[in-house]
């Protein structure tokens, strides 16, 4: 039997499953590169493939980045600085990511961000005081929210 590692593929078999890669989800140049190398393809094979799938629209920066930043926003509940960080490491051009952060309704996002936490206020075990401070701080820095609002709602919690 076959060792369906050592398979190797012609270049329309590659090029039908990139194409399903790319429909199941919305990709980026990286992520399509990536598995590009996984074949160990010779560059123009690789260049024609790429070719092919931005023709046929499978692929396209501005689609993944608007569709990367709502997604991350409303189930993951990333602000917008995780989400900017993260479509940089996926080496997004700066318009793309403006053009994306544009997709989050600001007073979707603000809402968002007071419900999330005062929820997560009351789910800190501890005291008021500098370690309940320093947990919320941390948990919505790590969230990407803007350092301006985590310490504007963090002033109005303590005033309760």
């Amino acid at each position: 039997m076959e060792n369906a590692k050592n398979k190797t593929y012609n270049l329309q078999e590659i090029k039908q499953k990139l194409e399903y890669y790319c429909v199941y989800q919305e990709r980026c140049f990286k992520e399509i590169d990536e598995k590009l190398n996984s074949f160990f393809l010779i560059p123009a094979a690789k260049e024609e493939i790429l070719i092919h799938l931005i023709e046929n629209n499978y692929v396209n920066e501005e689609r993944f980045a608007c569709s990367f930043a709502r997604g991350k926003h409303n189930y993951k509940n990333w602000g917008r600085n995780r989400i900017k960080s993260e479509l940089k490491f996926r080496n997004i051009s700066s318009r793309l990511i403006e053009i994306a952060l544009k997709e989050i309704d600001n007073e979707n996002y603000l809402e968002k961000f007071h419900s999330l936490s005062e929820k997560h206020w009351e789910t800190i075990n501890e005291k008021k005081g500098p370690k309940k401070n320093k947990k919320f701080i941390d948990y919505f820095l790590r969230r990407g929210f803007e350092t301006n609002l985590i310490y504007e709602k963090l002033n109005e919690l303590n005033k309760d």
